[in-house]
């Protein structure tokens, strides 16, 4: 099977995908040959009429894995942030999110574009949680010259590190406090549930809605799932519609969500595995300054203590290692189409160019 994508220099590469090691992200993952088959029988219907079996199936999985009423499934974790926002808020109100936060800073704004919602920014701690009272202050007075408060929009895992669940929880706290819904954007849930070594309905249980992924560690070609109150979802489900994304014969991507949760969600740890092993190696490197901080999951993030990164990228682009750089900063995202062979091969790439 030849692979084509484009390049970290803008240029469009083939490879076969036993002849390369992609660190860009973990949504570069492919199907295995064990979730081809169940999607090739998977039971389908329309799911925009509401009787697609396997849809059905998985928002229930999922949901209960989260210990919420119910769930919907979408195309993107974009579109699943969106929908949970529109459906916690009304135009001219607003959300209170974290700086670096997906929400805020890498969809668009399509919130506030679209949705005519206001977001708020707010920094956030070294652990990238944010403090009980960075959100107090930030709860508007009840005054018409600022917009209502209405939600605090939380993340986790950030940056590939998972925020302390005692930090989350006690920013969900005061939000309550301050009569204020919550949501939780767990792209990667299932990341940040191993690194706290707790399950995921304990990670989601101060969130009123929780997104989670399935096409990054999870290795689905595509989809995400809201969970909430089953009012929640329903409003969802309108706003879903509304954004262009009801689907039809859907149950093949659910059922390759399906084949993820039983097979692939167990074994993520070995990502996390295999990223402390890349850490540690690189940090030896004198050429580089490698984030050793607790908590983190498939991530590696690394700083380039002369120069910038375009001769490295280039350099392990000609070794079939392919990563995203420029800058003096990189992050490396291992995932399971990398393996043990895939990690020594990307030690040696970067000592024989450093």
């Amino acid at each position: 099977m030849t692979n084509v994508y484009a390049g970290a220099a803008g240029a469009t590469l083939g490879h076969n995908h036993t002849d390369f090691v992609d660190l860009r992200s973990d949504t570069v993952t492919r199907p295995t040959p064990g979730m081809l088959a169940a999607m090739a029988g998977a039971e389908v219907g329309d799911d925009v009429y509401g009787d697609d079996p396997t849809v059905i199936i998985l928002e229930q999985r999922v949901a209960e894995t989260f210990g919420k009423e119910a769930g919907i499934f979408l195309p993107t974790g974009t579109q699943s942030n969106f929908c949970a926002l529109l459906s916690h808020c009304g135009r001219g109100e607003e959300v209170l999110v974290g700086r670096p936060y997906h929400v805020y800073s890498y969809e668009a704004k399509g919130a506030s574009v679209l949705g005519g919602i206001g977001l708020e920014p707010l920094d956030v701690s070294a652990d990238n949680g944010l403090d009980p009272e960075t959100v107090a202050k930030a709860v508007k007075a009840d005054d018409p010259h600022v917009p209502i408060t209405r939600l605090l929009s939380l993340e986790n895992t950030v940056s590939g590190k998972a925020v302390p669940l005692a930090r989350q929880e006690a920013a969900a706290a005061v939000a309550r406090d301050h009569g204020l819904s919550v949501h939780l954007d767990g792209a990667r849930a299932f990341n940040a549930a191993i690194a706290l070594e707790i399950d995921p309905k304990t990670l989601a249980r101060c969130a009123d809605s929780v997104s989670v992924c399935l096409s990054k560690g999870l290795g689905t070609p595509a989809g995400s799932v809201l969970c909430g109150s089953k009012a929640l979802i329903q409003k969802a489900r309108r706003y879903r519609k509304m954004l262009g994304g009801g689907m039809r014969q859907v149950g093949i991507l659910a059922a390759a969500g399906l084949y993820a949760l039983e097979h692939h969600a167990p074994r993520l740890e070995e990502d996390h595995h295999r990223a402390a092993r890349l850490r540690q190696a690189l940090s030896e490197n004198p050429a580089l300054t490698v984030d050793l901080s607790p908590l983190q999951t498939n991530m590696v993030l690394l700083q380039f203590k002369d120069g910038d990164s375009k001769a490295i990228v280039a350099a392990l682009k000609a070794q079939g290692i392919i990563v995203s750089g420029g800058g003096k900063a990189m992050r490396l995202v291992v995932h399971r189409d990398i393996d043990d062979v895939g990690i020594a091969r990307v030690i040696a790439g970067f000592n024989a160019s450093l």
